[in-house]
């Protein structure tokens, strides 16, 4: 007598692990989120950007340098050389001359520091002195920070000029007197901070537009260095098709 055989079913693996599942999906969110975060390239400047940018920066620098810089106040006084009666006017001409060119040596100036109160290399840094080749006048000009110290620097040096001149008047027949006094001025000499960045702004214009000049002719030598493109050699099929 046979039994039968009976198979019982194949029981499922308890410990069998699922796949885990593709995530296309989240892979691109994730490459989508890094491309946000990752800087895009910056675009080209406009042709012009070298333009603007020497105008500003000249007229930023013009402008520190006028607010940073201390105006300066110019006064000017005048004395005239008279001729004696044993003169005439033409060597009074040329004294006025010879005169206008010892006002700034140091004999003259160092009895004009007396009454100006300031260094003879004070007097001698901010002292000028002119002539004119139709009168026998000698112009003082003196700059200063301060508007009065300039006036009294101008009339020291008139007044030291004179005394040498009537001290050699026996000598030289020629007298000099004062003509005017310099007066306080009430104005600066010197540029104002407007001016200064208006100087600043067109030299920084001016550098800018040499600037684009150059660059595209920079950019057409590179353009001739590249060598050009040199086509393959032909292979025998596309010769034997030309023929």
């Amino acid at each position: 007598m046979t039994e039968s055989l009976t198979q019982s079913p194949a029981e499922p693996a308890a410990d069998q692990e699922p796949e885990p599942p593709a995530r296309p999906h989240r892979v691109r969110a994730v490459l989508r989120r890094f491309r946000r975060r990752v800087p895009r390239r910056p675009r080209a400047l406009p042709p012009w950007s070298p333009l603007a940018a020497g105008v500003l920066v000249g007229g930023l620098l013009g402008a520190g340098y006028g607010l940073l810089t201390a105006p300066q106040y110019t006064a000017t006084g005048y004395v005239v050389a008279v001729p004696t009666d044993k003169s005439d006017p033409a060597a009074a001409l040329g004294f006025a001359q010879a005169y206008g060119r010892v006002a700034t040596q140091l004999a003259v100036l160092g009895d004009a520091q007396m009454w100006a109160h300031v260094p003879v290399a004070t007097l001698e840094e901010n002292v000028r002195t002119a002539t004119s080749p139709d009168a026998p006048m000698v112009s003082v000009t003196a700059t200063s920070a301060d508007p009065e110290q300039a006036a009294d620097m101008a009339n020291a040096v008139a007044r030291a000029l004179t005394r040498h001149a009537d001290a050699a008047a026996d000598d030289t027949h020629v007298e000099l007197r004062q003509f005017a006094r310099a007066t306080e001025p009430t104005a600066a000499s010197s540029a104002s901070t407007a001016v200064t960045g208006l100087v600043g702004a067109s030299a920084g214009g001016l550098l800018g537009g040499l600037a684009l000049l150059v660059r595209p002719r920079g950019a057409a030598r590179e353009r001739d260095r590249t060598p050009a493109a040199v086509p393959g050699p032909a292979s025998a099929a596309d010769v034997r098709a030309q023929l």
